[in-house]
């Protein structure tokens, strides 16, 4: 058996148990494949993730990314907390300010010298109006008429996801999904809020195939950026909320600039120690 250093984050919420965990095995080079799904199993968490050593030259570190049922090319809330725990373990970037984080999809760079940690969002590999087919699923799994859904797009950076747009987001709150109807979608919903509100919009995620609503996430987060402030749907800058349906309370940060769009949220650390397998 082997000893490892383990952090367990919170994501997208300064407040310890408002936002997504997080489970990070540090210098996980010891590890093989089934020990580390082993292990994600195990936490029962959205994703657990394994720092290594980089193999591409441009890259501070590797992260491998797990759920529960297989590996993932690429995760926003799991980008973020895997540097906030790199960082805190004694990770120096090779640039100020910037970590480039090296996973399934390639390098992903995380800027590390503002108020929060963001990530640059992925390109879309998917994009455009959603089929009358996939509309109608989504409007019987979750209880709406067409009229309810005011846009829709493919909003696919990597996992598959698909979006539609609600008038409000009580109407985002209120739903309560059908899941064998949703399957296998995995479905972005967004509505927005009140002016006086903290957040602009309300965003939920579901996972059809699964059954499994995700707290904040910050890929689908990041692509309805894309979406929404490619179309001025939505300010060059504005906070979503998420999971509050969930009794969370996230609170993710996306705006655009010249380089793209960004996606930020705060990382605070909740449980630190090690991990015996």
């Amino acid at each position: 058996m082997h000893t490892f250093r383990f952090t367990q984050v919170n994501v997208f919420s300064a407040d310890p148990l408002g936002g997504n965990p997080l489970a990070v095995v540090h210098a996980a080079e010891g590890l093989t494949e089934a020990q580390m799904a082993a292990l994600a199993r195990w936490t029962n968490l959205s994703e657990t993730t394994f720092l290594l050593p980089p193999t591409d030259p441009d890259a501070d570190y590797r992260v491998r990314i797990f759920t529960g049922s297989g590996e993932l090319p690429f995760a926003g809330h799991p980008t973020l907390g895997s540097c906030h725990a790199w960082l805190g373990a004694g990770g120096r970037p090779r640039k100020p300010g910037i970590v480039v984080q090296q996973c399934g999809a390639g390098l992903v760079r995380v800027l590390c010298n503002g108020p929060r940690l963001e990530f640059a969002a992925p390109p879309l590999i998917r994009t455009g109006a959603l089929e009358p087919e996939v509309l109608a699923k989504i409007a019987k799994a979750l209880a709406l008429q067409p009229s309810d859904i005011v846009r829709h797009q493919w909003v696919d950076n990597g996992p598959g996801w698909c979006a539609v747009m609600l008038r409000t987001a009580r109407q985002v709150l209120s739903l309560k999904p059908h899941w064998e109807s949703l399957d296998p979608l995995k479905l972005g919903v967004v509505g927005p809020h009140d002016a006086d509100q903290d957040a602009a919009f309300e965003v939920r995620a579901f996972i059809g195939g699964g059954g499994f609503e995700d707290p904040v996430t910050g890929s689908l987060n990041a692509s309805l950026a894309q979406w929404l402030i490619g179309a001025e749907l939505a300010k060059s800058a504005y906070v979503a909320a998420q999971g509050t349906a969930l009794q969370r309370a996230g609170r993710v940060h996306l705006r655009r600039d010249a380089e793209g769009v960004w996606v930020g949220g705060d990382v605070v650390d909740v449980i630190r120690g090690e991990v015996t397998l």
